[in-house]
């Protein structure tokens, strides 16, 4: 069934209604929050050793700053063990294929412009779109639960909020309105994900699913900034391949990385990610979109700082991008929108470029 895009803002979050699935077999979603993020960790684990190998094939078409449809790509995964697949987007102006070849190497091959973070979120969403285990650390976070009307048959869907006691010091977590943080919404009879959103303006959308060796396969997804679509995906294929795929083998073209092996009393490591601080992050800095200062956050003479953690591609893409701190829903959705567009050199180890981690920093203030 299809989603229809007629938007409703339910408990201060925007959630548009989505069209019922026929879904696959699983057991009730316990009435605990957490007891649901664990319910349903073992049907998006894409990395079991256990799989069999397999290829996905999705297109996808981005839409302009306007939400008018731009270009069209193509999004494929191959899948052979945790440590040996491959990734590519293909669209008329940007190619960009990425082969893990083993722990300590990979192999990158990119033409063209760089891809968006949203592009590469299609990763995430496809087959790890649940919060880490250590976002959901009982010390650092409480859970929030709402039930809504998401569905057109009128069902109500659990929806749980992951809200930072850094936010709740200030805030009544209770009153805090659904959406405000980030807000995971599951099937109400399975521990299937139907909706992701985050600050009342960024939603992603999982629709249609299918199961690929046990695990939850949405044939399509959609994501929105607030009622603007940003990208819509549709799976045109998922099947089996052989280990010996040669898809699996990087083109002769293609840049190999050898990362670094360190041993410590701990055992032998593999150095692929550093974290480096907001200011060395500052000055690889290439391209820089300015954020948009959102008219209720002028109008309420709000400024401050928001924080965001980034990861930091091997190519100076961002990968991914969360909000740490803000001082309002408006601001960390306006940092968000800028950040992922921008650009920065890639970080050199022993010659060799490595993922970043690292602290940005988006200051708002009322000019004078």
């Amino acid at each position: 069934m299809r989603i229809s895009l007629i938007a409703l803002l339910l408990s201060g979050g925007l959630f548009p209604v989505l069209g019922q699935t026929s879904n696959p077999a699983a057991p009730p979603l316990p009435k605990d929050p957490r007891a649901v993020f664990d319910a349903a960790a073992p049907h998006y684990d894409f990395a079991d050793p256990s799989l069999k190998p397999w290829h996905l094939k999705a297109s996808y078409l981005l839409y302009d700053d306007q939400g008018n449809p731009g270009e069209q790509g193509t999004f494929e995964y191959w899948w052979a063990s945790p440590n040996r697949y491959r990734t590519t987007w293909t669209r008329p102006s940007a190619s960009h294929t990425e082969w893990r070849m083993a722990e300590d190497q990979i192999a990158d091959l990119s033409t063209g412009e760089s891809l968006n973070f949203f592009e590469f979120k299609l990763q995430t969403a496809f087959f790890s779109p649940l919060p880490k285990p250590e976002d959901l650390n009982a010390t650092g976070v409480q859970l929030q639960v709402d039930h809504l009307k998401l569905f057109t048959d009128g069902q109500k869907s659990p929806c749980i909020m992951v809200v930072p006691f850094m936010a709740s010091q200030s805030n009544n977590v209770n009153s805090a309105n659904m959406g405000l943080f980030p807000t995971y919404c599951f099937d109400p009879d399975r521990p299937m994900l139907r909706a992701e959103t985050s600050f009342g303006m960024l939603a992603m959308q999982f629709n249609s699913f299918v199961e690929v060796q046990g695990r939850y396969l949405p044939r399509k997804i959609d994501i929105f900034e607030g009622k603007r679509h940003i990208l819509s995906a549709t799976v045109d294929a998922a099947t089996a391949i052989s280990p010996a795929d040669p898809a699996l083998t990087p083109a002769p073209e293609a840049k190999v990385i050898n990362y670094k092996k360190v041993t410590t009393p701990a055992g032998t490591r593999t150095i692929n990610r550093v974290g480096v601080s907001a200011g060395v992050a500052v000055g690889m800095l290439l391209k820089k979109v300015t954020p948009v200062y959102p008219i209720d956050a002028k109008q309420a003479h709000i400024t401050g700082t928001v924080v965001l953690q980034a990861l930091i591609g091997h190519d100076g893409s961002i990968y991914d991008l969360k909000v740490v701190q803000a001082p309002s829903a408006s601001l960390a959705a306006s940092a968000l929108i800028a950040v992922s567009q921008w650009k920065y050199r890639p970080y050199l180890l022993n010659g060799q470029p490595v993922e970043v981690d690292t602290t940005i920093n988006v200051i708002y203030q009322m000019s004078r």
